[in-house]
Protein backbone atom coordinates (compact mmCIF):
# COMPACT_ATOMS: atom_id res chain seq x y z
CA UNK A 1 0.00 0.00 0.00
CA UNK A 2 1.74 2.85 -1.19
CA UNK A 3 -0.07 6.02 1.22
CA UNK A 4 -1.70 5.59 4.15
CA UNK A 5 -4.62 8.23 5.74
CA UNK A 6 -3.70 8.00 9.76
CA UNK A 7 -5.74 10.08 11.39
CA UNK A 8 -9.30 11.43 11.88
CA UNK A 9 -10.28 13.29 8.81
CA UNK A 10 -10.49 17.62 8.41
CA UNK A 11 -12.95 17.10 6.08
CA UNK A 12 -11.04 19.55 4.27
CA UNK A 13 -11.06 16.80 1.08
CA UNK A 14 -7.84 18.51 -0.94
CA UNK A 15 -6.50 14.91 -0.60
CA UNK A 16 -9.99 13.50 -2.72
CA UNK A 17 -9.88 16.13 -5.32
CA UNK A 18 -6.38 15.70 -5.83
CA UNK A 19 -6.32 12.49 -6.39
CA UNK A 20 -5.97 10.91 -10.26
CA UNK A 21 -7.51 7.48 -9.58
CA UNK A 22 -10.47 8.25 -7.35
CA UNK A 23 -9.05 5.83 -4.56
CA UNK A 24 -10.07 7.89 -1.41
CA UNK A 25 -13.13 7.23 0.04
CA UNK A 26 -15.53 8.41 1.30
CA UNK A 27 -15.89 11.13 -0.94
CA UNK A 28 -18.02 14.71 -0.92
CA UNK A 29 -21.65 13.43 -1.81
CA UNK A 30 -20.76 9.78 -0.82
CA UNK A 31 -22.53 8.09 2.72
CA UNK A 32 -20.25 8.80 5.28
CA UNK A 33 -17.67 11.69 4.03
CA UNK A 34 -17.42 14.28 7.22
CA UNK A 35 -19.04 11.65 9.57
CA UNK A 36 -17.05 8.52 9.07
CA UNK A 37 -14.01 8.67 11.65
CA UNK A 38 -11.75 9.22 8.93
CA UNK A 39 -10.85 8.95 4.78
CA UNK A 40 -9.10 5.27 3.78
CA UNK A 41 -7.01 5.07 0.90
CA UNK A 42 -7.59 1.95 -1.31
CA UNK A 43 -4.60 -0.06 -1.86
CA UNK A 44 -5.95 -1.67 -4.96
CA UNK A 45 -6.14 1.56 -6.38
CA UNK A 46 -3.51 3.68 -5.42
CA UNK A 47 -1.14 4.30 -7.92
CA UNK A 48 2.00 6.13 -5.33
CA UNK A 49 1.77 9.57 -7.03
CA UNK A 50 1.74 11.60 -3.42
CA UNK A 51 -1.20 13.97 -4.78
CA UNK A 52 -2.92 13.32 -1.88
CA UNK A 53 0.26 13.86 0.85
CA UNK A 54 0.79 16.89 -0.89
CA UNK A 55 -2.59 18.45 -0.76
CA UNK A 56 -3.13 17.06 2.85
CA UNK A 57 -3.43 20.32 5.02
CA UNK A 58 -2.59 18.69 8.11
CA UNK A 59 -0.11 16.07 6.68
CA UNK A 60 -2.26 12.99 7.76
CA UNK A 61 -1.48 11.14 4.51
CA UNK A 62 2.15 9.19 4.68
CA UNK A 63 3.57 6.70 2.26
CA UNK A 64 3.69 3.21 3.90
CA UNK A 65 7.15 3.26 3.95
CA UNK A 66 7.21 6.43 6.51
CA UNK A 67 4.72 5.11 8.93
CA UNK A 68 6.21 4.64 12.25
CA UNK A 69 5.70 1.42 14.28
CA UNK A 70 2.60 3.32 16.21
CA UNK A 71 1.64 3.84 13.39
CA UNK A 72 1.53 0.16 11.36
CA UNK A 73 -2.05 -0.43 12.63
CA UNK A 74 -3.37 2.63 10.29
CA UNK A 75 -2.44 0.40 7.12
CA UNK A 76 -4.47 -2.56 8.20
CA UNK A 77 -7.78 -0.07 8.90
CA UNK A 78 -7.41 1.31 5.62
CA UNK A 79 -7.10 -1.62 3.62
CA UNK A 80 -10.27 -3.26 5.98
CA UNK A 81 -12.50 -0.11 4.93
CA UNK A 82 -12.68 -1.33 1.02
CA UNK A 83 -12.89 -5.17 2.33
CA UNK A 84 -16.60 -3.88 2.93
CA UNK A 85 -16.81 -0.35 1.01
CA UNK A 86 -14.56 -1.40 -2.32
CA UNK A 87 -16.31 1.62 -4.72
CA UNK A 88 -14.84 -0.35 -7.39
CA UNK A 89 -17.97 0.80 -9.60
CA UNK A 90 -16.81 4.43 -9.51
CA UNK A 91 -15.41 6.74 -11.90
CA UNK A 92 -11.78 7.73 -11.47
CA UNK A 93 -12.24 11.55 -11.39
CA UNK A 94 -14.10 13.55 -8.46
CA UNK A 95 -17.04 15.51 -9.99
CA UNK A 96 -17.07 18.81 -8.78
CA UNK A 97 -20.44 20.46 -8.87
CA UNK A 98 -20.47 23.70 -10.72
CA UNK A 99 -20.12 26.82 -8.30
CA UNK A 100 -23.36 28.84 -7.25
CA UNK A 101 -24.30 32.26 -8.09
CA UNK A 102 -26.55 34.17 -6.12
CA UNK A 103 -29.49 35.70 -7.89
CA UNK A 104 -29.26 39.40 -6.65
CA UNK A 105 -25.63 40.91 -7.01
CA UNK A 106 -26.37 43.34 -4.09
CA UNK A 107 -23.43 43.08 -1.74
CA UNK A 108 -24.58 41.09 1.77
CA UNK A 109 -23.20 41.51 5.06
CA UNK A 110 -22.96 38.46 6.97
CA UNK A 111 -22.35 37.92 10.73
CA UNK A 112 -21.29 34.62 12.22
CA UNK A 113 -20.76 34.61 15.90
CA UNK A 114 -18.29 32.31 17.27
CA UNK A 115 -14.69 31.73 15.86
CA UNK A 116 -14.48 28.36 16.16
CA UNK A 117 -14.13 25.58 13.14
CA UNK A 118 -17.91 25.35 12.50
CA UNK A 119 -18.29 29.98 12.47
CA UNK A 120 -15.05 29.61 10.28
CA UNK A 121 -15.87 27.16 7.96
CA UNK A 122 -19.12 29.39 7.44
CA UNK A 123 -17.20 32.01 6.64
CA UNK A 124 -15.08 30.16 4.34
CA UNK A 125 -18.17 28.46 2.27
CA UNK A 126 -19.80 32.41 2.61
CA UNK A 127 -16.98 33.45 0.95
CA UNK A 128 -17.13 31.60 -1.98
CA UNK A 129 -19.03 34.38 -3.62
CA UNK A 130 -18.03 37.42 -4.42
CA UNK A 131 -21.21 39.71 -3.14
CA UNK A 132 -20.74 38.50 0.78
CA UNK A 133 -18.36 40.03 2.89
CA UNK A 134 -17.93 38.54 6.65
CA UNK A 135 -17.38 39.62 9.83
CA UNK A 136 -16.57 37.04 12.64
CA UNK A 137 -17.06 37.47 16.25
CA UNK A 138 -15.99 35.82 19.21
CA UNK A 139 -15.98 36.81 22.57
CA UNK A 140 -12.20 35.57 23.43
CA UNK A 141 -9.68 37.69 22.13
CA UNK A 142 -8.31 34.51 20.08
CA UNK A 143 -10.25 32.90 17.53
CA UNK A 144 -10.07 28.73 16.70
CA UNK A 145 -12.18 27.92 19.59
CA UNK A 146 -11.27 24.36 20.22
CA UNK A 147 -8.60 23.40 17.71
CA UNK A 148 -6.90 26.18 20.00
CA UNK A 149 -7.99 24.98 23.70
CA UNK A 150 -9.76 21.50 23.02
CA UNK A 151 -7.27 19.68 21.42
CA UNK A 152 -4.59 17.70 23.73
CA UNK A 153 -1.13 19.12 23.69
CA UNK A 154 0.46 16.52 22.48
CA UNK A 155 -1.48 16.47 19.70
CA UNK A 156 -0.10 19.07 17.55
CA UNK A 157 -0.41 17.15 14.31
CA UNK A 158 -4.14 17.83 14.47
CA UNK A 159 -3.61 21.35 15.89
CA UNK A 160 -2.30 21.58 12.38
CA UNK A 161 -6.19 22.58 11.15
CA UNK A 162 -5.48 26.22 12.05
CA UNK A 163 -3.32 26.32 9.18
CA UNK A 164 -6.78 25.63 7.41
CA UNK A 165 -8.15 28.74 9.43
CA UNK A 166 -5.47 31.03 8.14
CA UNK A 167 -6.45 30.42 4.79
CA UNK A 168 -9.66 31.59 5.35
CA UNK A 169 -9.01 34.37 7.49
CA UNK A 170 -6.86 35.46 4.54
CA UNK A 171 -9.63 35.40 2.13
CA UNK A 172 -11.24 38.80 0.37
CA UNK A 173 -14.37 39.79 2.37
CA UNK A 174 -12.83 38.40 6.15
CA UNK A 175 -13.10 40.48 9.08
CA UNK A 176 -12.89 39.52 12.95
CA UNK A 177 -13.73 41.30 15.74
CA UNK A 178 -12.44 39.74 18.54
CA UNK A 179 -12.68 40.44 22.54
CA UNK A 180 -16.94 40.97 21.54
CA UNK A 181 -19.30 38.90 23.47
CA UNK A 182 -22.62 39.47 22.05
CA UNK A 183 -25.34 40.33 24.80
CA UNK A 184 -23.00 41.75 27.17
CA UNK A 185 -20.88 44.10 24.02
CA UNK A 186 -23.50 44.38 21.44
CA UNK A 187 -27.04 42.98 21.61
CA UNK A 188 -28.16 40.28 18.87
CA UNK A 189 -30.99 42.70 17.88
CA UNK A 190 -27.97 44.96 17.34
CA UNK A 191 -26.71 42.75 15.69
CA UNK A 192 -29.47 42.11 13.62
CA UNK A 193 -29.93 45.66 12.52
CA UNK A 194 -26.55 45.98 11.00
CA UNK A 195 -26.53 42.47 9.21
CA UNK A 196 -28.23 41.08 6.15
CA UNK A 197 -28.06 37.58 8.38
CA UNK A 198 -26.76 36.29 11.63
CA UNK A 199 -25.17 32.50 11.77
CA UNK A 200 -24.86 31.49 15.37
CA UNK A 201 -21.95 28.87 15.77
CA UNK A 202 -21.19 29.46 19.49
CA UNK A 203 -20.20 25.86 20.30
CA UNK A 204 -21.03 24.12 23.56
CA UNK A 205 -19.10 25.53 26.30
CA UNK A 206 -21.14 24.06 29.36
CA UNK A 207 -20.70 20.31 30.19
CA UNK A 208 -22.71 18.03 31.59
CA UNK A 209 -22.96 17.05 35.37
CA UNK A 210 -22.28 13.89 37.01
CA UNK A 211 -25.92 14.79 39.62
CA UNK A 212 -23.70 12.74 42.82
CA UNK A 213 -23.93 13.46 46.20
CA UNK A 214 -20.40 15.11 46.94
CA UNK A 215 -20.02 16.40 43.14
CA UNK A 216 -19.48 19.69 44.69
CA UNK A 217 -15.93 18.65 46.66
CA UNK A 218 -13.23 20.53 46.17
CA UNK A 219 -11.08 17.87 43.46
CA UNK A 220 -13.85 17.70 41.68
CA UNK A 221 -13.90 19.07 38.43
CA UNK A 222 -14.79 18.92 34.74
CA UNK A 223 -12.72 17.37 32.10
CA UNK A 224 -13.73 20.09 29.94
CA UNK A 225 -12.13 22.42 32.62
CA UNK A 226 -9.32 20.57 32.96
CA UNK A 227 -8.28 20.60 28.96
CA UNK A 228 -9.42 24.79 28.78
CA UNK A 229 -6.30 24.84 32.20
CA UNK A 230 -3.45 22.60 30.40
CA UNK A 231 -4.43 24.34 26.84
CA UNK A 232 -4.35 28.18 28.30
CA UNK A 233 -8.09 28.80 27.72
CA UNK A 234 -8.61 32.27 29.60
CA UNK A 235 -11.80 31.27 31.43
CA UNK A 236 -10.28 28.41 32.79
CA UNK A 237 -6.19 29.74 34.18
CA UNK A 238 -7.29 30.06 37.89
CA UNK A 239 -8.65 26.34 37.96
CA UNK A 240 -8.09 24.78 41.50
CA UNK A 241 -5.49 21.85 40.31
CA UNK A 242 -4.09 20.18 43.13
CA UNK A 243 -2.11 16.91 41.88
CA UNK A 244 -0.18 17.57 44.95
CA UNK A 245 -3.44 16.11 47.41
CA UNK A 246 -4.25 13.33 44.40
CA UNK A 247 -0.46 12.38 44.58
CA UNK A 248 -1.46 11.39 48.06
CA UNK A 249 -3.86 8.88 46.41
CA UNK A 250 -1.70 8.48 43.47
CA UNK A 251 -5.14 7.53 41.62
CA UNK A 252 -7.01 9.97 39.50
CA UNK A 253 -10.54 8.49 38.29
CA UNK A 254 -11.97 10.02 34.62
CA UNK A 255 -15.78 9.19 34.61
CA UNK A 256 -17.04 9.06 30.49
CA UNK A 257 -15.37 7.08 27.87
CA UNK A 258 -14.68 9.93 24.87
CA UNK A 259 -12.08 11.29 23.28
CA UNK A 260 -11.71 13.70 25.64
CA UNK A 261 -11.45 11.08 28.53
CA UNK A 262 -8.81 9.26 27.05
CA UNK A 263 -7.00 12.92 26.63
CA UNK A 264 -7.27 13.80 30.07
CA UNK A 265 -5.79 10.25 30.95
CA UNK A 266 -3.06 10.35 28.12
CA UNK A 267 -2.04 14.49 29.78
CA UNK A 268 -1.90 13.27 33.11
CA UNK A 269 0.19 10.32 32.87
CA UNK A 270 2.16 11.82 30.29
CA UNK A 271 6.67 12.39 30.66
CA UNK A 272 6.50 16.03 31.39
CA UNK A 273 9.76 16.29 29.24
CA UNK A 274 7.55 15.49 26.16
CA UNK A 275 4.96 18.16 27.03
CA UNK A 276 7.46 20.88 27.53
CA UNK A 277 8.32 21.57 23.50
CA UNK A 278 4.39 21.47 23.25
CA UNK A 279 1.84 24.75 23.56
CA UNK A 280 0.72 23.59 26.80
CA UNK A 281 -0.17 26.64 29.28
CA UNK A 282 3.39 27.19 31.83
CA UNK A 283 1.01 27.03 34.91
CA UNK A 284 -0.13 23.15 34.30
CA UNK A 285 3.14 22.20 32.77
CA UNK A 286 4.76 22.74 36.35
CA UNK A 287 1.60 21.24 38.21
CA UNK A 288 1.91 18.03 35.82
CA UNK A 289 5.60 17.80 36.43
CA UNK A 290 5.51 17.67 39.99
CA UNK A 291 2.50 15.64 40.07
CA UNK A 292 2.69 12.26 42.06
CA UNK A 293 -0.34 10.82 40.26
CA UNK A 294 0.60 7.32 38.99
CA UNK A 295 -2.85 5.74 37.56
CA UNK A 296 -5.38 7.07 36.27
CA UNK A 297 -8.72 5.09 35.75
CA UNK A 298 -11.26 5.48 32.79
CA UNK A 299 -14.25 4.69 34.17
CA UNK A 300 -17.47 3.72 31.58
CA UNK A 301 -20.65 2.86 32.92
CA UNK A 302 -21.30 0.21 30.05
CA UNK A 303 -19.27 -2.53 28.49
CA UNK A 304 -16.37 -1.53 25.91
CA UNK A 305 -18.89 -1.86 23.03
CA UNK A 306 -20.32 0.89 23.98
CA UNK A 307 -17.49 3.51 24.47
CA UNK A 308 -17.39 6.63 22.93
CA UNK A 309 -13.99 6.93 22.31
CA UNK A 310 -12.60 6.38 18.28
CA UNK A 311 -10.42 4.07 17.00
CA UNK A 312 -7.87 6.03 16.32
CA UNK A 313 -7.88 8.01 19.36
CA UNK A 314 -7.56 4.35 20.97
CA UNK A 315 -4.23 3.72 18.66
CA UNK A 316 -2.68 6.61 19.76
CA UNK A 317 -3.47 5.23 23.72
CA UNK A 318 -1.95 2.16 22.66
CA UNK A 319 0.97 3.43 20.57
CA UNK A 320 2.34 4.50 23.98
CA UNK A 321 2.00 1.31 25.45
CA UNK A 322 3.59 -0.68 22.71
CA UNK A 323 5.91 1.73 23.07
CA UNK A 324 7.31 0.56 26.39
CA UNK A 325 5.65 4.07 28.44
CA UNK A 326 2.62 4.00 29.92
CA UNK A 327 1.18 0.56 31.16
CA UNK A 328 -2.25 0.28 30.32
CA UNK A 329 -4.98 -2.25 31.53
CA UNK A 330 -8.13 -3.31 30.38
CA UNK A 331 -10.81 -4.41 32.65
CA UNK A 332 -13.67 -5.23 30.93
CA UNK A 333 -15.76 -5.73 34.16
CA UNK A 334 -17.12 -9.20 32.74
CA UNK A 335 -19.34 -7.20 29.44
CA UNK A 336 -16.62 -8.61 27.17
CA UNK A 337 -14.85 -6.19 24.62
CA UNK A 338 -16.99 -6.31 21.88
CA UNK A 339 -16.42 -7.86 17.80
CA UNK A 340 -14.71 -4.69 16.12
CA UNK A 341 -11.38 -3.22 15.55
CA UNK A 342 -11.15 -1.74 18.86
CA UNK A 343 -11.99 -4.69 20.43
CA UNK A 344 -9.14 -6.37 19.11
CA UNK A 345 -6.93 -3.37 19.82
CA UNK A 346 -7.93 -3.57 23.83
CA UNK A 347 -7.25 -7.49 23.39
CA UNK A 348 -3.61 -6.37 22.80
CA UNK A 349 -3.56 -4.35 25.14
CA UNK A 350 -5.22 -6.51 27.68
CA UNK A 351 -2.65 -9.02 27.29
CA UNK A 352 0.54 -7.22 27.61
CA UNK A 353 3.09 -7.28 30.56
CA UNK A 354 2.96 -4.52 33.08
CA UNK A 355 5.95 -2.35 33.59
CA UNK A 356 5.94 -1.12 37.56
CA UNK A 357 8.14 1.54 36.49
CA UNK A 358 5.57 2.51 34.47
CA UNK A 359 2.38 5.25 34.91
CA UNK A 360 -0.74 3.19 34.20
CA UNK A 361 -3.64 3.89 32.52
CA UNK A 362 -6.50 1.64 33.44
CA UNK A 363 -9.88 1.37 31.42
CA UNK A 364 -12.05 0.12 33.61
CA UNK A 365 -15.69 -0.74 31.64
CA UNK A 366 -19.05 -2.10 33.57
CA UNK A 367 -19.04 0.50 36.47
CA UNK A 368 -20.92 3.12 37.36
CA UNK A 369 -20.09 6.24 39.92
CA UNK A 370 -22.72 6.01 42.63
CA UNK A 371 -21.18 8.89 45.13
CA UNK A 372 -18.40 11.18 45.90
CA UNK A 373 -16.25 10.77 49.34
CA UNK A 374 -14.67 13.03 51.40
CA UNK A 375 -15.15 15.80 53.91
CA UNK A 376 -13.50 19.02 52.90
CA UNK A 377 -12.44 17.12 49.44
CA UNK A 378 -12.58 14.43 47.56
CA UNK A 379 -10.76 11.15 49.09
CA UNK A 380 -12.50 8.24 47.03
CA UNK A 381 -15.54 7.60 44.73
CA UNK A 382 -18.25 4.78 45.29
CA UNK A 383 -18.67 2.22 42.27
CA UNK A 384 -20.99 -0.18 41.34
CA UNK A 385 -20.86 -2.93 38.70
CA UNK A 386 -22.74 -2.98 35.95
CA UNK A 387 -24.09 -5.25 32.86
CA UNK A 388 -22.65 -4.46 29.56
CA UNK A 389 -25.55 -2.43 28.72
CA UNK A 390 -25.03 -0.09 32.30
CA UNK A 391 -27.74 -2.09 34.34
CA UNK A 392 -26.46 -2.87 38.21
CA UNK A 393 -25.08 -6.36 38.05
CA UNK A 394 -23.49 -6.26 41.44
CA UNK A 395 -22.19 -4.28 45.15
CA UNK A 396 -20.44 -1.20 45.45
CA UNK A 397 -16.82 -0.94 46.21
CA UNK A 398 -14.99 2.30 46.64
CA UNK A 399 -11.75 3.62 44.69
CA UNK A 400 -9.28 5.77 46.86
CA UNK A 401 -8.68 8.98 44.89
CA UNK A 402 -8.27 12.40 45.19
CA UNK A 403 -9.12 13.92 41.63
CA UNK A 404 -12.67 13.07 40.24
CA UNK A 405 -12.85 14.45 36.54
CA UNK A 406 -16.27 14.33 34.75
CA UNK A 407 -16.13 13.82 31.40
CA UNK A 408 -19.49 12.71 30.21
CA UNK A 409 -20.38 15.51 27.18
CA UNK A 410 -20.63 19.25 26.54
CA UNK A 411 -23.65 20.77 26.28
CA UNK A 412 -24.62 24.36 24.56
CA UNK A 413 -25.84 27.23 26.62
CA UNK A 414 -28.83 28.84 25.43
CA UNK A 415 -29.10 32.21 23.40
CA UNK A 416 -30.80 35.14 24.03
CA UNK A 417 -33.24 35.75 21.64
CA UNK A 418 -33.54 32.31 19.70
CA UNK A 419 -35.28 29.41 20.91
CA UNK A 420 -33.63 26.75 22.47
CA UNK A 421 -34.26 23.06 23.64
CA UNK A 422 -32.92 21.81 27.03
CA UNK A 423 -33.48 18.30 26.10
CA UNK A 424 -30.91 18.47 23.04
CA UNK A 425 -29.07 21.47 23.86
CA UNK A 426 -29.69 22.91 20.73
CA UNK A 427 -31.51 25.48 18.77
CA UNK A 428 -34.15 24.31 16.58
CA UNK A 429 -33.79 24.49 12.94
CA UNK A 430 -34.58 23.05 9.59
CA UNK A 431 -31.02 22.86 7.71
CA UNK A 432 -29.57 24.81 10.47
CA UNK A 433 -31.99 28.03 9.50
CA UNK A 434 -33.60 28.91 12.45
CA UNK A 435 -35.87 31.79 10.17
CA UNK A 436 -35.01 33.58 7.51
CA UNK A 437 -32.04 36.05 8.49
CA UNK A 438 -31.38 33.47 11.73
CA UNK A 439 -28.69 30.53 11.56
CA UNK A 440 -26.95 28.10 13.80
CA UNK A 441 -23.87 25.59 12.75
CA UNK A 442 -22.11 23.59 14.90
CA UNK A 443 -22.80 22.06 18.66
CA UNK A 444 -25.03 24.43 18.98
CA UNK A 445 -27.16 23.19 15.81
CA UNK A 446 -26.42 19.45 16.01
CA UNK A 447 -25.23 18.85 19.85
CA UNK A 448 -21.46 17.56 20.68
CA UNK A 449 -20.42 15.02 18.28
CA UNK A 450 -18.36 14.66 15.21
CA UNK A 451 -15.06 15.98 14.29
CA UNK A 452 -13.33 19.12 13.10
CA UNK A 453 -13.86 18.28 9.61
CA UNK A 454 -17.67 17.48 10.40
CA UNK A 455 -18.39 21.11 10.82
CA UNK A 456 -17.10 21.98 7.39
CA UNK A 457 -20.24 19.82 6.13
CA UNK A 458 -22.36 21.15 8.71
CA UNK A 459 -21.46 24.78 7.86
CA UNK A 460 -22.24 23.99 3.96
CA UNK A 461 -25.30 22.91 4.98
CA UNK A 462 -26.34 26.23 6.95
CA UNK A 463 -24.95 27.92 4.10
CA UNK A 464 -27.26 26.53 1.84
CA UNK A 465 -30.05 27.41 3.53
CA UNK A 466 -29.10 31.05 3.81
CA UNK A 467 -28.50 31.67 0.30
CA UNK A 468 -31.64 29.63 -0.03
CA UNK A 469 -33.36 32.71 1.80
CA UNK A 470 -30.87 35.33 -0.29
CA UNK A 471 -32.39 33.73 -3.32
CA UNK A 472 -36.10 33.86 -2.44
CA UNK A 473 -36.18 37.39 -1.32
CA UNK A 474 -36.62 36.07 1.93
CA UNK A 475 -33.38 38.30 3.49
CA UNK A 476 -34.23 41.77 4.25
CA UNK A 477 -31.18 44.15 3.81
CA UNK A 478 -29.51 45.50 7.05
CA UNK A 479 -31.56 49.00 8.62
CA UNK A 480 -27.97 50.51 9.34
CA UNK A 481 -25.03 50.98 6.73
CA UNK A 482 -21.33 50.53 6.99
CA UNK A 483 -19.06 53.39 8.30
CA UNK A 484 -21.40 55.28 9.43
CA UNK A 485 -22.06 56.50 13.36
CA UNK A 486 -24.62 53.78 13.73
CA UNK A 487 -21.72 50.81 12.54
CA UNK A 488 -21.05 48.11 14.86
CA UNK A 489 -17.39 49.19 14.96
CA UNK A 490 -18.02 52.03 15.79
CA UNK A 491 -21.01 51.15 18.57
CA UNK A 492 -18.25 49.46 20.12
CA UNK A 493 -15.55 51.81 20.19
CA UNK A 494 -18.64 54.11 21.56
CA UNK A 495 -18.45 51.55 24.70
CA UNK A 496 -15.26 51.11 25.03
CA UNK A 497 -14.62 47.64 23.55
CA UNK A 498 -11.14 46.68 23.05
CA UNK A 499 -11.56 45.16 19.62
CA UNK A 500 -8.87 43.02 17.53
CA UNK A 501 -9.19 42.44 14.45
CA UNK A 502 -7.40 39.98 12.05
CA UNK A 503 -4.00 41.60 11.74
CA UNK A 504 -3.93 41.83 15.77
CA UNK A 505 -4.72 38.01 15.86
CA UNK A 506 -1.73 37.52 13.32
CA UNK A 507 0.64 40.01 15.39
CA UNK A 508 -0.60 37.72 18.68
CA UNK A 509 0.02 34.84 16.60
CA UNK A 510 3.25 35.32 15.42
CA UNK A 511 4.31 36.94 19.42
CA UNK A 512 2.87 33.16 20.81
CA UNK A 513 5.17 31.81 18.42
CA UNK A 514 8.10 33.97 18.91
CA UNK A 515 8.03 33.88 22.97
CA UNK A 516 7.63 29.97 22.41
CA UNK A 517 10.94 29.60 19.83
CA UNK A 518 12.85 31.56 22.59
CA UNK A 519 11.35 29.10 25.44
CA UNK A 520 12.46 25.50 22.83
CA UNK A 521 8.59 25.41 22.51
CA UNK A 522 5.89 25.66 19.39
CA UNK A 523 4.11 28.72 21.11
CA UNK A 524 3.69 29.93 24.15
CA UNK A 525 0.33 30.96 24.52
CA UNK A 526 -0.66 34.25 26.23
CA UNK A 527 -3.55 33.38 29.02
CA UNK A 528 -4.32 36.55 29.83
CA UNK A 529 -6.87 38.97 27.89
CA UNK A 530 -5.47 42.01 29.29
CA UNK A 531 -1.94 40.72 27.97
CA UNK A 532 -3.54 39.67 23.94
CA UNK A 533 -4.72 43.21 24.03
CA UNK A 534 -1.31 44.95 24.92
CA UNK A 535 0.52 42.63 22.49
CA UNK A 536 -2.05 44.28 19.65
CA UNK A 537 -1.67 47.56 21.05
CA UNK A 538 2.37 47.36 20.53
CA UNK A 539 2.04 45.80 17.54
CA UNK A 540 -0.46 48.26 15.75
CA UNK A 541 2.04 51.24 16.54
CA UNK A 542 4.33 49.76 14.64
CA UNK A 543 2.29 49.62 11.44
CA UNK A 544 1.95 52.05 9.04
CA UNK A 545 -0.98 54.29 9.64
CA UNK A 546 -3.03 55.28 12.47
CA UNK A 547 -1.05 52.93 15.31
CA UNK A 548 -3.58 51.75 18.01
CA UNK A 549 -7.62 52.49 16.73
CA UNK A 550 -10.02 49.98 18.29
CA UNK A 551 -12.56 51.36 15.76
CA UNK A 552 -10.55 52.38 12.78
CA UNK A 553 -11.67 56.01 11.79
CA UNK A 554 -13.90 56.70 14.69
CA UNK A 555 -11.90 59.70 16.78
CA UNK A 556 -14.57 62.01 18.13
CA UNK A 557 -16.57 61.79 20.91
CA UNK A 558 -16.36 59.30 23.53
CA UNK A 559 -14.92 56.60 21.36
CA UNK A 560 -12.18 58.98 20.27
CA UNK A 561 -11.07 60.06 23.60
CA UNK A 562 -10.90 56.57 24.42
CA UNK A 563 -8.32 55.67 21.79
CA UNK A 564 -6.39 58.81 22.42
CA UNK A 565 -6.12 57.52 26.22
CA UNK A 566 -5.39 53.59 25.25
CA UNK A 567 -2.96 54.82 22.40
CA UNK A 568 -1.09 56.56 25.27
CA UNK A 569 -0.92 54.06 27.61
CA UNK A 570 0.04 51.31 25.02
CA UNK A 571 3.15 54.09 24.20
CA UNK A 572 3.97 54.21 27.76
CA UNK A 573 3.68 50.94 28.09
CA UNK A 574 6.60 49.98 25.27
CA UNK A 575 9.09 52.89 26.58
CA UNK A 576 11.87 51.53 28.19
CA UNK A 577 12.04 53.08 31.98
CA UNK A 578 14.72 55.81 32.13
CA UNK A 579 14.60 56.74 28.68
CA UNK A 580 12.61 59.34 26.53
CA UNK A 581 12.06 57.06 23.40
CA UNK A 582 9.38 54.77 22.33
CA UNK A 583 10.07 51.44 21.35
CA UNK A 584 7.82 49.07 20.43
CA UNK A 585 8.44 45.42 21.48
CA UNK A 586 6.48 43.42 19.28
CA UNK A 587 7.98 45.17 16.18
CA UNK A 588 10.18 42.20 14.98
CA UNK A 589 6.68 40.03 14.71
CA UNK A 590 3.99 42.22 13.83
CA UNK A 591 2.00 41.96 10.38
CA UNK A 592 1.83 44.99 7.79
CA UNK A 593 -1.22 46.24 7.16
Amino acid sequence: MPYVVTRSCCADASCVLACPVNCIHPAPGELGFATAEMLYVDPDGCVDCGACATACPVDAIKPHTALGDDELAYADINAGYYDVFPHRDRTPVAVVPPQRRLRDPRPVRVAVVGAGPAGLYAADELLKHPEVSVDVLDRLPTPHGLVRTGVAPDHQDTKRAQELFARIESERGFSYLLGVEVGRDVSAVELQERYDAVVWSTGASSDRELGLPGEQLAGSLSATALVGWYNAHPDHRDLPVDLSEAATHGRAVVVGTGNVALDVARVLTADPDELRATDIAEPAWAALAGSGVREVVVLGRRGAAHAAYTLPELLGLAALAEGGRLNVVVDDGGGGLGDDRRAEVLARLAARPLDPSLRTVVLRFCAAPVRLLGHDRVSGLEVRRTDAEGRPAGGTEVVDTGLVLRSIGYRSLPVPGLPFDAASATVPHERGRVEPGTYVAGWLKRGPTGFIGTNKTCAAETVESLLDDLDAGLVAAPVLGVGGPDDLRALLARRGVSVLDRDDWRAVDAEERRRGRAAGRVRSKIVDPAEVVRVAGLARLSRPGDGYDPARKVRDGEGGARWRATRRRARTAARPAGTGTTRSAASASSTPR
